[in-house]
């Protein structure tokens, strides 16, 4: 039992090593999402902008959409920010937002100051839609087809690469598809 004991430290470190290898190369903006293929899920919140107004997954029944997940506490949605301005803008790409976690004054006055790229904001203060949707944080990305089906999720920043190189791929695909 003691020479067990000798080699007990070796082999945790195995072990620990091994999954350490394991995650070595892995692209962490490439989590697998289980909605790739599947229909936004239902929910019912309140329009950030009209408290009044409810808001639903038939949202995502009119056009490819970007549903960017986005909060006030998060620097990379502020770094990512002026990009989904250019896109809105120059770009023409329908994007819905979904304020995560966040209070609703504080994101009034994120867009009041620093703009507005979205057509619609989604208010998410418990965080049950990121929830159903796997969010692990914010930013996240989703590129929703006009059927509302869900066909990609990025993790990170949407900036002018990630749009060429990434996103812009997969929303002619789905235009292609149709």
């Amino acid at each position: 039992m003691k020479r067990f004991l000798l080699f007990l430290p070796l082999l945790v470190a195995v072990t620990v090593g091994y999954f350490l290898y394991a995650g070595i190369g892995k692209d962490p903006t490439k989590l697998d999402s289980a909605l790739v293929g599947k229909p936004v899920p239902e929910f019912e919140l309140k329009d950030l902008q009209s408290p009044d107004t409810l808001r639903n997954e038939s949202l995502f029944r009119q056009e490819i959409t970007l549903l960017n997940v986005w909060g006030t506490w998060c620097p990379a949605c502020r770094d990512e920010h002026d990009d989904l301005m250019w896109l809105a803008r120059d770009k023409n790409v329908a994007i819905i937002g979904l304020n995560y976690k966040d209070n609703r004054d504080d994101a009034l006055r994120w867009l009041d100051q620093l703009g507005d790229p979205y057509q619609t904001v989604i208010y998410d203060p418990k965080g049950t839609l990121g929830f159903d949707l796997g969010v692990y944080g914010a930013p996240e990305t989703f590129v929703i087809d006009a059927s509302g089906v869900v066909r990609y999720r990025h993790v990170g920043v949407v900036n002018k690469e990630v749009w060429e190189q990434v996103l812009l791929p997969v929303i002619n695909d789905a235009q292609e598809s149709g």
